[in-house]
């Protein structure tokens, strides 16, 4: 196999690198145990039943996937061979950042949807990140058995369960696919297969019309329990890969219209020429995707996709994002769990590579100076935050550093050090995120202690106010600021990644013309300054001297500011922070961080505390599922924990209920709704964004957050912030 591989990378249109994703429990990782068998890693008899890709012990132990995890094997298909770079993601909305970096490395995804369920939030999600970053779906509607054996389902009512799925992932596709294709699934064409990935089975039409085998066979063959027989005839790997083969895009033809959406450089340069055709003679540029340490040995290893050049063992790169040059150790293609080390991997790959220190998730590799690829946009921030200590003062060196690897492994989590009390603190994307994190670091022989959860809120606005003057310390220098809601529709596009974050001499492209159309006045479209976590800065002055040499300086004590505001010290969003006049000292030496920073940032928490300020809870969507029994006690569940509910509907004999929860009600629910229901509700959440926090809970709030952090529990008065 690796010998076969080796001659692959080098054939562009014979490579597909796709990922498979899916809601949580449709069978994801089940279907790459199956293909896994075809690569000869594992048996016949534990194809399906392995969850090889599930590496680590708490992903076996919960039985969902944690990680993405990727693996190269070659595939026959009409007498000739093609090499599937293939990346099992997870489905779980709390690490969907793993699904967000897997996309950037893949050209093509396999949607895998349920049967019995159908399609699903997360089904949603994956669906419009995999078109965000122009990957193409087909799609595979697994569990057919259990419509046939639980069921009961007739032969029409089968193709009507069918449809309603097909529907519904092709008008996902049709609203977010690129201009000029059209991507939507295709019963007929074979851009979707039907089956069941744990009996190791699957059909579709082509495969149909080749074989002769027909729905009412397979529907025979599962109500006589020989669904081992119909495997053989039609195993799901072979099914499935085909369908990958020829509804997939080679690298060098998806380069060609995804480089334009995850690059914004030059497209007529060079470097731009050589990505849009995979040239593996251009200059290199490629991008990491994930960093994970497999054994401690060997440290890390960076998973990266190749788009132009070639990468050898022993290479000089230059790391754009930290502005360094390092040396690669190692280049491997991956085996599961294992890596094959290689001398060169050429464009359209995705590879390991060891020895690059300095590099992150995101980080763009090339031989030297190139723009940046796009951020990767993560569809939610982390909410919930921990504070982790050690329970042994020696391992306190230890902690900062398992703490900021375990933030590098994975970008959605964010560790802080708290200058004020001293506390480690983590934060994730859920409960069970953390949960997940700090179980790994004591398996890893760190003895931590943690916190009860909290919640991460943020501070805005609801009113305007100023200008107020703000003076520095020596008295030389005065800035005069406003503070105003930001458009929703312009936060909107900021969060979508629509719009790029950015001072300004970083951004990549002028978004004046889309500020206009999000809403935002002209004149001040035009001297944006600064887009930051969700908040704006625009420059109004005219002709202040000396300003173009403090403006680092100027945005750094705003970018301050939006980090931790004056309500509570949590972060701001949805504020947009106008300059609109400025008097500056001459000499530069009078105007240094120390008598910049406070004159910046005093006006804007004085105008902040004078403009209506509230607090935003964060938010999650909810769906539960459950017999028509139950419903009355888990409604009641759902209402005592302040939630929301939005729809009710029925699904085959269970209740589906749709609401809003938020999450600092959520600690716990797992627990209390398995209860209520007596382990019959099936649910499933989604971070939904920010919500304003309802005023009769604003002071009491405000108060516990305060005193957790060791300020003084009164609220400063906007005076207190001006001269």
């Amino acid at each position: 196999m690796a010998k076969k591989i080796k001659k692959l990378i080098y054939k562009p249109e014979r490579i597909r690198n796709m990922g498979i994703v899916a809601h949580i429990d449709h069978g994801k990782t089940t279907l790459s145990d199956n293909l896994l068998y075809h690569a000869g890693m594992i048996s016949k008899e534990m194809a399906g039943k392995q969850l090889a890709l599930d590496f680590h012990e708490d992903e076996r132990a919960r039985g969902i996937t944690i990680n993405a995890a990727n693996v190269s094997m070659v595939h026959e298909y009409k007498g000739e061979e093609y090499l599937i770079n293939l990346i099992d993601t997870p489905g779980h909305v709390d690490f969907g950042g793993d699904v967000t970096r897997a996309m950037r490395a893949v050209d093509g995804v396999i949607v895998v949807v349920c049967a019995v369920e159908g399609v699903m939030p997360q089904t949603k999600t994956v669906i419009s990140q995999a078109l965000r970053e122009r990957v193409k779906p087909v799609l595979f509607i697994n569990k057919v058995d259990r419509l046939i054996n639980e069921l009961r389902l007739s032969p029409e009512e089968l193709q009507k369960r069918f449809f309603k799925i097909i529907m519904d992932v092709n008008k996902l596709i049709k609203q977010r696919q690129p201009d000029g294709v059209d991507w939507r699934v295709n019963v007929e064409t074979g851009s979707v297969a039907f089956g069941s990935a744990y009996h190791n089975w699957a059909i579709s039409v082509p495969y149909m019309k080749e074989t002769g085998i027909t729905f009412k066979d397979i529907i025979d063959h599962c109500l006589n329990e020989k669904q081992k027989e119909l495997a053989d005839k039609a195993p799901v790997y072979e099914i499935v890969l085909d369908m990958v083969i020829r509804h997939l895009p080679n690298p060098a033809d998806a380069q060609k219209f995804r480089i334009p959406q995850i690059w914004k450089g030059d497209l007529e340069s060079d470097i731009g020429k050589a990505m849009l055709n995979c040239d593996p003679d251009g200059r290199l540029a490629m991008m990491i995707t994930n960093i994970s340490v497999f054994d401690k040995r060997e440290g890390e290893v960076a998973t990266a996709r190749i788009f132009s050049g070639t990468i050898r063992s022993g290479d000089e790169v230059y790391l754009v994002g930290s502005r360094s040059k390092e040396r690669v150790q190692q280049v491997s293609f991956y085996m599961g769990a294992s890596r094959v080390n290689t001398d060169e991997i050429p464009a359209g790959n995705i590879l390991g590579i060891t020895g690059l220190k300095r590099a992150f998730a995101g980080e763009t590799i090339s031989d030297d100076e190139i723009e940046m690829f796009e951020p990767m946009i993560h569809t939610s921030e982390p909410v919930v935050t921990i504070a982790v200590e050690t329970k042994n003062m020696r391992d306190l060196p230890r902690v900062i550093e398992v703490l900021r690897q375990v933030a590098k492994e994975d970008p959605t989590l964010s560790v802080k050090i708290d200058e004020e009390t001293g506390e480690h603190l983590l934060s994730g994307m859920g409960e069970l995120h953390l949960e997940i994190i700090t179980n790994r670091i004591r398996a890893g022989g760190l003895d931590i202690e943690t916190s009860s959860p909290i919640v991460v809120y943020r501070e805005t606005v609801s009113g305007s106010y100023g200008p107020v003057e703000g003076k520095s310390p020596n008295k030389h220098n005065k800035f005069y600021i406003s503070v105003e809601p930001l458009e929703e529709k312009v936060y909107r596009a900021i969060i979508s990644g629509e719009i790029s974050e950015g001072r300004r001499k970083d951004r990549s492209k002028d978004i004046r013309a889309k500020l206009v159309e999000l809403g935002m006045d002209r004149e001040e479209a035009k001297r944006v300054i600064d887009v930051y976590r969700g908040n704006i800065m625009v420059d109004m002055t005219k002709g202040i001297q000396h300003l173009d040499e403090v403006m680092e300086l100027m945005l750094d004590a705003f970018e301050m500011a939006m980090d931790s505001g004056p309500l509570a010290k949590e972060p701001v969003t949805r504020v947009k922070v106008k300059l609109v006049d400025a008097v500056l000292h001459e000499d530069a030496i009078h105007r240094g961080p120390a008598q910049v920073y406070p004159a910046v940032k005093r006006p804007i928490y004085a105008c902040m505390l004078k403009a209506n300020p509230i607090l935003l809870e964060p938010i999650q969507k909810i769906w539960i599922d459950v017999p028509q029994d139950y419903m009355s006690s888990v409604t009641r569940e759902l209402q005592r924990r302040r939630g929301t509910i939005t729809n009710i509907g029925q699904k085959d004999e269970l209740v589906t209920i749709e609401g809003m929860l938020p999450v600092a009600e959520s600690f716990g629910f797992a627990g209390d709704i398995r209860s209520v229901s007596e382990g019959h509700a099936l649910w499933s959440t989604e971070n939904a964004g920010f919500e304003k926090l309802p005023s009769e809970l604003l002071d009491s709030v405000i108060r516990k957050i305060r005193e957790r952090k060791g300020l003084p529990l009164e609220i400063p008065k906007a005076e207190e912030f001006m001269e």
